[in-house]
Order: structure tokens, then sequence, then C-alpha cells
């Protein structure tokens, strides 16, 4: 979603989703997780916006708790998302529906868009997607109706089948053409607040996400001593592919990595190709894991470094882009238990003792707090009494008209519907629809999601959030079901096309998703014997998933061509319950 919006709006989407919630009148979610994650203050607004009145359509295989309040639910075959947006930019354009104004105002490359669009008619994504052409034909005039407050969300997870880049164009490329980029109840322009770094002198290169080497915008050039990135080349755009730093640790190449410090990341359920990862981690020289936690793959560690929890710490000050920008502390309610220290003093005391003594001038974490906070005319201890600091922000194009300022940071200066940057290195400049890969006979495509109740694979060992969900289940179609002789609730297990079993799970038998899938929330099945609370719960999604597809503009890695078959003969796990745990843990 970050690639396609730099290369389409010049900007990007950030971790807080800049959708202007309570202003639009009518919201199209496809895929999104809202209702079943944790991100409490976005539930707020997208409730908010239904009070209101907005209308809601919800495009799922599954019948989720966003679809539950929608007007709308549309049963999409799943892979097929991208056929369906195309339809819905044909519609637009064909019935004159689209906003024409701003469309000349603020973009470039819509009559290569309107040619482009002829071919994909409502009845043409009718026999992909299996959404009548009459539904399609209607959601798009009815979001037309309400342009500008009109609004297609990103959503957070949008890496799926492959070809997620030019999905999420198409979704970008909707957007623009219902005028909502930038205008009230669509898009709002986040603004980062004004924030000072701590005075250090400047880093001979610039971290990249996952590290190993190469700076984080992927420049040619490395400084000397320094390494290339170690997945360079492989991808269009410059961010780093997490999973393609596994690689190197097995055959050598591009250079063999014989290090890795693991920071809060539950390798083992968020890396695809599970046994590929232990292979990896057994050929390191030093493998350092800090963590809250004794997960799995701490277990794997060399050298293992116990951080304390976030109620015992202080962390860097949080600064949100937003409609008005925020700064967030996160400040220690108790003292630290045990034998374990705060993320920013591991880091400090490795510096330390690698020699770096100036990248670290602080004393602790307050000074360094205190310092950044002082350089914008605040303090530490302000921030303990507030909490979070308010800036004013610039969330409309209006805004920056008034100030003669352009927000669109691509190569036109304008909003690129047709991307020449991307026709001149070979890749398709407009959106295509390219076909998932099929499902074998006799498995059902592997779906999977959140639930607001725990994050990611983080809080399966808590006691109060295991009380209210202990285990996840995977869902079945009834029908399905019936034929496989399944019954509600008993325990099955799973297996993917590669041989690969997981489980045991409970089944749900339930007609709120589709008869060709099955779904399973993400971060239960751990195999930590350390994790009392979460060991043998459930099942775990990524265990299944072995197979994965590279997107190859974001080298995002997309998970959803895995397929599992129901084996049935598993056994209730022998497992105390929770309230029983917790009642010994009492005494």
């Amino acid at each position: 979603r970050e690639t396609a919006s730099q290369w389409t709006f010049g900007r990007p989407i950030g971790g807080h989703e800049p959708v202007d919630w309570t202003e639009s009148r009518y919201i199209v979610l496809i895929g999104h997780h809202i209702g079943e994650d944790t991100h409490n203050t976005q539930l707020q607004d997208f409730a908010e916006a239904l009070r209101r009145g907005a209308k809601l359509v919800v495009v799922d295989p599954r019948f989720s708790t966003a679809a539950s309040k929608a007007h709308r639910w549309l049963p999409i075959k799943p892979g097929t998302d991208l056929a369906l947006l195309l339809a819905w930019i044909h519609v637009l354009i064909k019935e004159d529906l689209y906003d024409r104004d701003y469309v000349q105002k603020y973009t470039v490359g819509f009559e290569e868009l309107a040619v482009h669009s002829n071919k994909h008619t409502p009845e043409w994504a009718e026999k992909i997607t299996e959404i009548p052409a009459e539904t399609i034909r209607a959601v798009a005039r009815e979001m037309a109706d309400a342009k500008p407050r009109a609004v297609l969300p990103p959503g957070r997870h949008t890496v799926w089948y492959g070809d997620d880049t030019q999905r999420m164009r198409a979704v970008y490329i909707l957007n623009a053409l219902l005028g909502n980029y930038g205008v009230p109840g669509g898009f709002y322009l986040a603004k980062p607040p004004y924030l000072e770094k701590y005075p250090h002198p400047p880093f001979p290169l610039e971290p990249a996400a996952g590290g190993c080497s190469g700076s984080s915008g992927g420049a040619e050039e490395v400084p000397e001593g320094f390494k290339p990135r170690a997945d360079k080349g492989k991808f269009f755009a410059k961010t780093t592919a997490i999973q393609e730093l596994i690689e190197p640790m097995l055959s050598g190449e591009p250079y063999p990595i014989r290090g890795l410090v693991c920071y809060g990341t539950n390798l083992f359920h968020s890396i695809p190709n599970v046994p590929r990862t232990k292979k990896a981690l057994a050929k390191l020289d030093l493998y350092v894991a800090i963590d809250v936690l004794p997960m799995e793959h701490v277990m794997w560690a060399d050298v293992i470094l116990p951080e304390c929890t976030y109620l015992e710490r202080y962390d860097d000050l949080a600064a949100i882009a937003h409609k008005t920008p925020f700064i967030e502390l996160r400040q220690p309610a108790v003292e630290p238990l045990w034998d374990t220290k705060p993320g920013w003093w591991i880091a400090r005391e490795l510096g330390l003792r690698l020699g770096l003594e100036k990248y670290f001038p602080w004393k602790n974490i307050e000074e360094y707090l205190d310092t950044r906070l002082q350089l914008i005319g605040s303090s530490l201890e302000e921030m303990k009494q507030k909490g979070t600091l308010i800036q004013k922000g610039r969330p409309y194009l209006k805004d920056w008209e008034r100030r003669h300022r352009n927000p669109f940071k691509t190569p036109s200066g304008k909003i690129e519907l047709y991307s020449r940057t991307f026709a001149e290195h070979g890749l398709d400049p407009l959106p295509d629809y390219t076909p998932p890969m099929p499902v074998p006979e006799g498995f059902y495509r592997l779906l999977y999601g959140r639930t607001p109740v725990h994050s990611f694979a983080k809080t399966q060992n808590n006691w109060v959030l295991m009380e209210l969900k202990a285990e996840n289940e995977v869902w079945i179609h009834r029908e399905e079901g019936r034929k496989l002789g399944l019954r509600h609730g008993e325990y099955v297990w799973l297996e993917n096309d590669a041989g690969v079993r997981e489980g045991p799970v409970r089944v749900r038998l339930t007609e709120r998703i589709r008869r060709d899938c099955v779904y399973l929330v993400h971060g239960f099945g751990h195999k930590g014997r350390g994790l009392r609370l979460a060991y043998g719960r459930g099942a775990s999604d990524n265990a299944l998933q072995t197979r994965y597809v590279l997107d190859p503009i974001s080298g995002g890695a997309a998970l959803r061509n895995n397929f599992v078959k129901v084996v049935k003969g598993a056994a209730r796990p022998r497992l105390k319950r929770i309230g029983q745990l917790a009642r010994e843990r009492r005494l």
C-alpha cells in the first residue's frame, strides 16, 4: 500500500490510515479488518461515521464483523478484488460519474486510463468475481452519488496474492476519480508533528527496515566498509523485503549473513515457510533475541536479552502523522520485574561496548526525551502531565493551496493515474487483472485475519486476554462441513498441499464464509513450552504458509496462495482450562 501510494500520490499512507471517517457518507471496505483488530481510535471514528448515517459496503469472502454493519456484503471470490475495482473504474468513466473538475485539476493520465478501462465491463468482472454485474453497477453509482464523501480505505494488511501494488494502485485511482483525496469525507493529508532529533553526529548509513546494510531509501552508493543491501535489485521499490533476508543466511548469496538481532518479532509467526527460517537460524554464527516472553524462536537464540514490558519502561517519543499531528509519551507505571531491561537501555549499552559513544551522548532516557522535547518548547515534565502534545495540521488541499504549496511529490507534481515511471521500468503503467493461483482439487484457500482481543501473536500468554479468547477456530461453510462429515466444535487437523499438518483446531461451521475457502484468526498455535497459557492452543496460520508469491514491485510476500484440506480424527487437546491455570497461579 505504501509503494502504490508513493507512486500515485507522491505521499505515504503511514501507520494511521488517513481516512476522514467521520465526514464520510459512503464507505467501501475491501478485506479490511476494522472491528476485528486493536486500532481503537480508528474504530471509534468508523462507528461515528455509521452513527451519522454513512452507508457501508463490505467486500470480503467472509461475513466479517464489519459486514454485519453493512447495507451490502459482496462475498467476492478470493483473489479477484482487482477485477472488481477495474469494473468500478469502468462504470465511473463510461457513465461520466467521476469528479471531472477534480480529475482535470489534480491528476494526469486520465485519457490513458479511459482507454484502458473500456474492456473492464461489469459483465467481464462478474465472470471473475462471482458478483452480479448489476450489483457492481449499483455500488459504483452509489459511490458516485456520495462523492467526494465516498471513500475506499486502503486497509493495513494488503499483501495477499502477488499483484498487490497494482491492486492498491487501483484503489487509489478509484478514490481519485471520486475526487476525495485531500477533501473532507475522503482522505486527509496526514502531516507529521514537528519534533527534532536528539543532536548527534550524522550516521554513516541511514538504517533500512530489517537492517542488513543498505540505506532505507535504497541508495545505489554505500559508504566504504558497508555492504549493499542483501535484497538489492530484486524489486522496483526501495523497501526491504524482510523474508528475502532469510535466503542469504542459507545460500551465502549475494553475501553470507552470519548474525541476526531480532527485536520483538515473532519469527515463527510472521515469516512464511517456518522450516526454512529454522534452517537459517541454525546456520548463523550469532542469533540474539530481545523479547518480553519465551517465544519459541527466542529459545533458538545464542543470547537472550529479556526486555521489560511496556508498563515498565520509557520508549522513544511516538510522532504520529495525522489530521491533527500529535506526539505521545509512553512512561513506566511500575518498576521492571526480575532481570529485565528496557529496549533503550539494551541499545545504549551495546553501543557503548562497541565504541559508539558519540551516538549515545545522553546518560539516561529521561535526559534523551527531555532534550528532544526542550527543542520544541516542551519538556519531559510537561509530557508526563499531558501524555500527548497536539499540533495543527493541514488536512485538506485547500489548506495547502492557501500556502501556495503542492502536496503531490510525484514526478509530474500531480496524482498519477497513469505512471510513466512504471512504464519506463517495464512495469504496467495502469493496473490490470491477473488471475490468482487456482485452488487444487480437495483443498480450500486459507484466509486469515485478526481478533480485537489479541495483538498479532504477542499476547496469547496474557491471563486476562486468554480468558476472553483462548484459541482460534477454523471457519468452514456449513455445507462443506456436511460433505466432510464434520460436527460443529469437533477438533481436526489442517494439512496444506506441501504436507505440513497443523492443529488440532476446533471446527466452526458457519454460513458466514464462502465454500471455497477456510479462515483462521492469526496468532495461535504456539509451540514454545515456556508459554504456559499459549502452548498448544489452536492452529498457526503461519505454519501452513509454506508458499509465498513476491510482488515484483514492492517485494511484499503474498500469503493467500496457500491451500489446506481438513483431516478428521484429531483428539481434543489435553490442556488445563485458562481459569484453572489462573487460579493455580494465584495460589
